[in-house]
């Protein structure tokens, strides 16, 4: 730039107004602060209805990030095939953190290997946060249907089951849950058949069950949990390797069902994904308030009472979790045969 036209810049700012100079001034922090995420508020998508495990735990997380990052955390319930719908629009979001999921077993183990065409690339699509918490299952029965089929244990249920092929019908929170498939994988191992009924989550299932047009359903432990202790439900057993330090008392389906269910397994985990590309340091960022919160005193207290068992682990460790519960999950679909069209 040449002497004179540097003067005449020079000149032309003296002659501004002092207010115009201090805009001008303040344009490249204006700048900087527009860039500064987040800036706006921040979607969690929970790919089910309200009131279950997902929508729970997104819940229970959304004022601690708000307290975190200065922005609010709003919960946008987006419900359908089995975590499906939710989960794409996700996967199809910008890059820019502010849309994430609380992504389960169902949206990114067990859809894989169920549906014949899925709708985005569970692992390519997405860039892993942190697991938020791993959940067993519960076995639960409306108390009247357990009445009416001489239901008070696990073998009571198989031995109904069998007496009355078809005439019970099973609840789950959609095709390809977790919930789901502890039900195939129980049919598969007892050789009997009932009725699968899918909703769009936990909540509307469980209303339906409590309410006497279902029969049972294996459903994640911390919405259930409030149910069983109020005596709506009647529970029967978990779904995990070992008891819940939560409800003790219960057995799990592989002691309580004998030799016929030996081995049973089939726990159910939540965790928060960001769309693939989101910034490293936005995910870094995630990640760290995810794991600080998880390890709040009141916050542990809390979702262990429901049943849950809190993790906060990193990127690179979900991811190597998922990849592992992906070849799970597969090996369960085809051992049950269980398939969505």
């Amino acid at each position: 730039m040449s002497l004179p036209t540097r003067r005449r810049l020079i000149l032309s700012a003296a002659a501004l107004p002092l207010s115009t100079l201090g805009t001008l001034a303040a344009l490249p922090l204006a700048a900087r602060a527009q860039g500064a995420w987040p800036n706006r508020p921040v979607r969690i998508v929970v790919p089910f209805a309200a009131s279950g495990t997902t929508d729970i735990l997104a819940r229970a997380l959304a004022p601690e990030f708000q307290r975190a990052f200065g922005q609010p955390f709003v919960i946008d319930n987006k419900p359908g095939a089995g975590g499906n719908t939710g989960a794409t629009e996700v996967a199809k979001a910008a890059p820019d953190g502010y849309t994430l999921l609380m992504g389960t077993v169902g949206t990114h183990a067990i859809n894989a290997a169920l549906y014949p065409r899925m709708p985005f690339d569970h692992v390519k699509d997405f860039a892993p946060v942190s697991l938020v918490a791993g959940v067993p299952n519960v076995l639960v029965m409306n108390p009247e249907s357990a009445k009416k089929y001489g239901v008070e244990t696990v073998p009571d249920l198989v031995k109904a089951l069998k007496a009355n092929p078809g005439r019970l019908n099973m609840a789950s929170s959609g095709n390809g849950t977790s919930i789901h498939l502890a039900g195939e994988l129980f049919k598969t191992m007892t050789g009997t058949f009932m009725v699968h009924i899918p909703y769009r989550g936990s909540g509307p299932a469980l209303i339906d069950l409590m309410g006497g047009t279902m029969d049972l359903m294996f459903d994640n432990l911390p919405s259930a949990m409030p149910h069983i202790r109020s005596g709506r439900l009647k529970a029967l057993a978990v779904t995990s390797a070992q008891r819940s330090a939560s409800i003790p008392e219960l057995p799990t389906v592989a002691e309580a069902g004998g030799k016929v269910l030996e081995g049973y397994e089939a726990s159910s985990w939540f965790g928060l994904l960001a769309p693939a590309g989101t910034p490293a340091d936005i995910v870094a960022r995630v990640q760290q308030e995810t794991a600080k919160a998880l390890a709040l005193p009141a916050m542990r207290e809390r979702l262990l009472g429901l049943g849950a068992i809190p993790s906060g682990n990193t990127p690179a460790e979900f991811t190597a979790f998922i990849a592992a519960e992906t070849a799970k999950w597969a090996r369960v679909v085809k051992a049950s045969g269980a398939k969505v069209d």
